[in-house]
């Protein structure tokens, strides 16, 4: 028995010597030991102890998530935000985008609860040609309200100018789950689809925009290709119009009157292939085109040329028609 007790009475005595206690020191007994020391009392120090080291509480634990959200803006702060992207959209239609983007972002600060503001300015970012804010800007507006179904266009339209077109087919998919009429989003995920290479594809031009050509040999093929072209061409015309505002040798756009355009004998050639290759239905298909008149209809303004010709199909028109006039 005495064997027994050798190791633990060691082990007093190290931990004595560790930390200075002297365990036949009736002052240090009394002054460190717990009375009465029950199971019961050593249970109830383990709990005060534990509480003392995690004050997190139920009650605290349920406030958490309340501290982080967001809190709800009031009416006067809405009002304020709402003056700011009026200001944004404004700006917009001047293409002052860096002022709209600021617009834009104080309309946020007012009130980050609403997707509008940070569609808008995703928009403002694309007009500019920094995609990949627009992309940003327009993830974070489906964060705050997913069914935003303008949002997946914006995201779909930067993802295309990015050369990114599954993940744009991927965003204009996700919206029309949402709006499976919006003929926006139709156009856009037709568009992207089609710039999406084959497995074994190891040319960089699509095949598939060459299936968008009516053959040249079946039946009608003309006549049908005319009357698309010709639909084609009325859209045309009506975008036409609004950049170049129908004023004699040009608009608010720096755009020719449409009656020069169409009595310009290349513009007349340029067109007439446009509907023979199939090029016109791609380009009225085109996303930047749709986001185009979309920006257009709600007063956004005319993009500049070197928007246009950030668009991979745009630049694709652009240099088959620059070929052919060689």
């Amino acid at each position: 028995m005495l064997n027994n007790l050798r190791p633990l009475w060691s082990l007093v005595q190290c931990i004595g010597e560790a930390f200075s206690i002297d365990p036949s020191d009736d002052a240090q007994r009394d002054r460190l030991s717990v009375k009465p020391a029950t199971l019961q009392s050593v249970f109830e120090v383990f709990l005060k102890t534990r509480d003392k080291m995690n004050p997190a509480s139920p009650a605290a634990s349920s406030a958490a998530p309340e501290a982080t959200a967001p809190s709800a803006p009031t009416q006067d702060n809405k009002a304020v935000a709402e003056k700011h992207k009026a200001s944004g959209n404004s700006q917009m239609s001047a293409k002052q985008y860096d002022s709209a983007i600021e617009s834009y972002t104080k309309a946020v600060e007012f009130d980050p609860t609403n997707a509008v503001y940070y569609s808008n300015r995703a928009a403002a970012y694309s007009s500019k040609g920094d995609h990949a804010s627009a992309i940003l800007d327009a993830e974070k507006a489906l964060e705050v309200d997913p069914s935003f179904v303008r949002a997946y266009h914006r995201l779909g339209h930067a993802h295309y100018c990015q050369n990114e077109f599954k993940a744009a087919a991927d965003a204009f998919r996700r919206g029309l789950d949402l709006d499976p009429s919006n003929a926006n989003l139709k156009s856009g995920l037709q568009q992207a689809e089609s710039r999406i290479p084959s497995d074994d594809d190891d040319d960089d031009e699509s095949p598939s925009l060459e299936a968008t050509a009516p053959p040249a040999s079946a039946p009608n093929a003309g006549a049908a290709g005319g009357m698309a072209g010709m639909a084609g061409m009325a859209g045309m015309a009506d975008m036409l119009r609004n950049m170049g505002g129908g004023a004699p040798g040009g608009g608010a756009g720096g755009m020719p009157d449409l009656a020069g355009l169409m009595n310009n004998p290349m513009m007349m050639q340029m067109a007439q292939q446009m509907m023979q290759n199939g090029g016109l239905e791609r380009l009225m298909s085109n996303p930047s085109v749709a986001n185009m008149m979309n920006r257009m209809q709600s007063g956004g303004g005319v993009p500049s040329m070197s928007e246009l010709m950030s668009d991979p199909t745009m630049r694709d028109l652009a240099s088959q028609f620059g070929g052919g006039g060689a």
